[in-house]
């Protein structure tokens, strides 16, 4: 497995410095191109801060639109799959994915676009709904975009990381020099830790919090903090620990694999233990809920709620200085064109 790893971290090194030396390859969107993205697989709070940055565009007058590729869909179509106008839901989470689903749901005036080609999307995205701001949602390894602005997402855990399919990194450590500034999930020392290991010079912190709980069906007031919890994502312990920081009482936990499809069968299975172990709800995370079928879940007789996970960037500079970024990208696109 180590060998397989040394391997593949070449076979990553490789296509990263592949499209270094051949810039004619990479494709270019009318608008400024924010990518968001990560080195490990899973896990890293990546989705949530592209909501985050997406609400803040707004806030400034933007019209942003956020570009996935859709992963983990299990209904995979060609060409692009709109799944928001920026008013309504118009696919479903199995064309969508669930990630792209989540994005859909929580963000009112931002267009939600799946494709595995992004250049694709961001063209359909400028002509159909007139966005100012693409926002690459996991972005880092899509080379074949050009960006404007690289943000990569690390924790200071990720330092001590292998590369696939021995550990969980998507490539070599040294790859995280392409990004224009980290975001750090942990404190001041641990940016520092990041940033010094990776020669980045600029990082900013990513401040991860669990919200209220959100009632899946009939929205009103949670009664009661004994609990089942239900993970299909990529670190569900940290899921659970987080609940019980909150102190909530979890009787028992479902851990799933990431992106898991709940079949009858496991719902079932979750609420028949909800019901045995007297717990008035059953606990997931808005990741997952993308997921679950809302028939399915409005018969259960313990009541499901999904947990959204909660971001903030600090220090509060990051906003003005990615205006910064847009400005000068709006400036050097203006002179290209008049050259």
């Amino acid at each position: 497995m180590r060998f397989l790893s040394r391997v593949y971290g070449r076979a990553a090194r490789s296509r990263r410095a592949w499209y270094g030396r051949h810039p004619d390859r990479v494709r270019h969107l009318a608008r400024p191109v924010i990518s968001v993205g990560n080195l490990v697989v899973g896990g890293s709070g990546k989705t949530p801060l592209v909501a985050e940055i997406a609400r803040h565009l707004l806030a400034a007058g933007e019209h942003p639109v956020i570009l996935s590729r859709g992963y983990g869909r299990r209904r995979p179509a060609d060409g692009v799959v709109v799944v928001s106008d920026g008013q309504r839901t118009q696919a479903s989470a199995e064309a969508s994915g669930d990630e792209p689903q989540m994005l859909a749901r929580a963000l009112a005036g931002v267009p939600v676009l799946v494709s595995p080609d992004r250049y694709l999307a961001g063209c359909l995205a400028e002509r159909r709904f007139g966005c100012t701001v693409h926002l690459l949602d996991d972005g880092f390894q899509h080379l074949q975009l050009a960006r404007d602005l690289n943000l990569l997402v690390m924790a200071k855990g990720d330092l001590d990381e292998s590369l696939l399919p021995f550990g969980r990194l998507r490539e070599p450590l040294d790859a995280a020099r392409a990004a224009d500034a980290l975001i750090v999930a942990g404190d001041e020392a641990d940016a520092e830790a990041v940033a010094s290991h990776t020669g980045v010079t600029l990082a900013f912190r990513l401040q991860l919090r669990q919200g209220e709980p959100r009632l899946l069906k009939d929205p009103g007031r949670i009664a009661g903090r004994r609990v089942v919890a239900v993970a299909g994502i990529a670190r569900p312990a940290r899921f659970f620990d987080a609940l019980r920081a909150g102190d909530w009482e979890v009787v028992r936990e479902f851990a799933f694999r990431d992106h898991h499809w709940f079949s009858h069968r496991d719902l079932k299975a979750i609420e028949r233990t909800a019901a045995d172990e007297g717990a008035t709800l059953i606990l997931t995370t808005e990741k997952d809920a993308a997921r679950l079928e809302p028939e399915e879940v409005a018969a259960s007789p313990v009541p499901w709620a999904a947990v959204p996970l909660q971001v903030s960037i600090e220090p509060a500079l990051f906003l003005s200085w990615m205006q910064d970024r847009l400005r000068e990208a709006r400036r050097r696109r203006a002179g290209a064109e008049a050259a």
